[in-house]
């Protein structure tokens, strides 16, 4: 029997093949997986991101894979979308969810397949890369949120969702001067934060640096070139709340933001340049009766595709040519 939804009446991410049970990637070329994790760290009662991957995949039911904006492309006659499902993850064990999350994607990470992770808080992206990390790969990443993410702990919890990056200043494959804080403002960043991040040697972009940028697209080629020095692969990971709250009403409350426009082409634009894996993180479901942030994951992930189609494309024409030249 043919499996449509990935459990109970939620769908596949915009009608992915469902490889939740088989784990054969061999026919896809890119692969939705969702980390339903949410750690302690809360705010009041502004709490239920391990919802978003359900409500992101229920939301997508009612896109196709057409970008009439982006040359007319149909993502979907170029790329085959697997979701491999959910992360078992513990609510009562960090450790041993951080441990799940990382052998996880691990073994994605083998597939050689585009890997998107739906979150979940932003505490998953440390394990997520230390999977990658761990296979020798020397990782840079571009970080668009509004916030560092790289205060040392949270009451004890070194992997809180305000901690990813301090975790990963400290991995050995991962090149610090290739961590790019993209869209960083606002006064909910600690004032020792930025500290860290120079300390580290990581680079910061805040959003008037984006804002008074004459250029979106050369900026995110800039970005890009940072990210990808003296490593072998560049990795995408974004907060929601580096768009503006006006935009991102089932996300953390932060104002003078992205608007959507800027996010996505600086998603596209980057991913167009070669990008591993991305994954996006922080929608919180109950706190959107609309369900905007949950929708806007379809278009995001619709632009990161259609820009890594045009990276193979790309790709594939040097080297026919380089072929061709040989010849």
């Amino acid at each position: 029997m043919k499996l449509t939804n990935i459990y109970g009446n939620t769908p596949c991410m915009l009608g992915a093949k469902n490889l939740s049970k088989t784990k054969d990637y061999s026919e896809v070329d890119a692969i939705i997986y969702g980390i339903p994790w949410e750690g302690a760290v809360t705010w009041g009662d502004y709490t239920g991101c391990e919802l978003g991957p359900k409500v992101m995949r229920l939301c997508s039911a009612r896109y196709s894979g057409y970008l009439p904006e982006l040359d007319h492309i149909d993502v979907f006659e170029h790329v085959r979308l697997g979701d491999v499902g959910d992360i078992d993850i513990v609510p009562a064990d960090v450790d041993e969810t951080m441990n799940r999350i990382t052998n996880f994607a691990a073994d994605l990470w083998d597939s050689g397949k585009f890997l998107i992770g739906l979150g979940g808080d932003h505490g998953v992206t440390y394990p997520i890369v230390r999977g990658l990390a761990q296979k020798g790969k020397k990782v840079g990443i571009v970080h668009l949120d509004t916030h560092y993410d790289n205060m040392p702990s949270h009451k004890g919890d070194e992997y809180a969702r305000c901690s990813p990056f301090a975790r990963l200043y400290e991995e050995e494959n991962v090149r610090n001067e290739s961590i790019i804080h993209t869209g960083i403002h606002g006064p909910r960043n600690w004032p020792e934060s930025g500290k860290y991040a120079r300390e580290a040697g990581a680079v910061t972009i805040t959003v008037n640096d984006i804002r008074e940028h004459k250029n979106i697209r050369q900026l995110a080629a800039d970005i890009y070139k940072q990210a990808s020095q003296d490593v072998d692969c560049v990795y995408v990971s974004i907060c929601s709340d580096v768009l503006d709250c006006a935009f991102n009403p089932g996300g953390p409350v932060d104002g003078n933001g992205l608007t959507s426009y800027e996010l996505l082409t600086l998603v596209y634009e980057l991913t167009k340049l070669g990008v591993v894996a991305m994954d996006f993180v922080e929608v919180y479901p109950q706190q959107d009766p609309t369900q905007l942030s949950a929708h806007f994951a379809s278009t995001l992930l619709l632009y990161a595709l259609a820009g890594d189609v045009v990276y193979k494309q790309s790709k594939a024409m040097t080297q026919a040519n380089e072929a061709t030249t040989i010849a």
